[in-house]
């Protein structure tokens, strides 16, 4: 039970990392008419998650048996990579801004770990600390398992986008469980897909996120930081 709650605890959408302050590409998205009602919002939940699961899933994965084996030198190297990866100023923001509070709070919380000395390691000048690899490092800490480090991961990517939506969209709280309940069905066939790749396989292609996050840099007008 302890374990389950502790899954609960750090992949809960209130843990307080700065995730609602974001609305992962979905601000954009509506005020350019890319998403209009429930059909497209779910499209767009799916794109998420499936560029979260190829991309920053995959640094997950590597980070979290990184840290079992004790290996600071790939966890650097995972967030590197997932930093490179991110083509423009708002996400990088946001990965890297959730993954330092993520690291602070986990060493009020659990105290000394890989990840205390990986926030050290950034202080002093190195690569920042990402949210997917803080993550998976954590779960690795706490002696989760890394599909569930995964799936909490997933979950939490679809919850931001379905949590602004209720604030940006004419979609009420059902309609968002519904379609969030939908998503998690493909978590583990993501999972499955991604299970055995390396850094170099990591995939983020998603041209229209990317477009849309570009023009969000610029609006006058925005509720969330990207």
């Amino acid at each position: 039970m302890t374990d389950t709650l502790r899954v609960l605890q750090f992949g809960d959408s209130v843990f307080p990392v700065g995730a609602f302050s974001f609305s992962n590409g979905l601000e954009s998205a509506v005020q350019h008419a890319a998403v209009r009602d429930k059909e497209s919002l779910r499209e767009f939940v799916g794109s998420v998650t499936r560029t979260a699961a190829t991309g920053d899933g995959v640094a997950l994965l590597v980070a979290h048996r990184a840290a079992r084996a004790g290996d600071l030198d790939l966890v650097r190297d995972a967030d590197e990579a997932v930093y490179l990866r991110k083509l423009n100023e708002e996400t990088r923001t946001m990965t890297v801004r959730m993954g330092r509070k993520l690291a602070e709070a986990a060493g009020h919380i659990v105290g000394e770990s890989l990840l205390t000395a990986r926030m050290r390691d950034a202080d002093a000048g190195g690569i920042a600390v990402t949210y997917p690899v803080a993550l998976g490092v954590l779960f690795a800490a706490l002696d989760l398992d890394e599909r569930e480090a995964f799936a909490a991961h997933q979950y939490g990517a679809a919850l931001m986008v379905l949590s602004a939506a209720v604030r940006l969209m004419r979609v009420d709280h059902l309609d968002t469980q519904a379609i969030l309940f939908a998503v998690n069905e493909t978590v583990p066939a993501m999972y499955e897909q991604v299970a055995t790749a390396g850094l170099d396989e990591m995939q983020t292609f998603a041209p229209m996120a990317d477009v849309l996050a570009a023009a969000h840099l610029h609006a006058h007008v925005r509720m969330f930081m990207n």
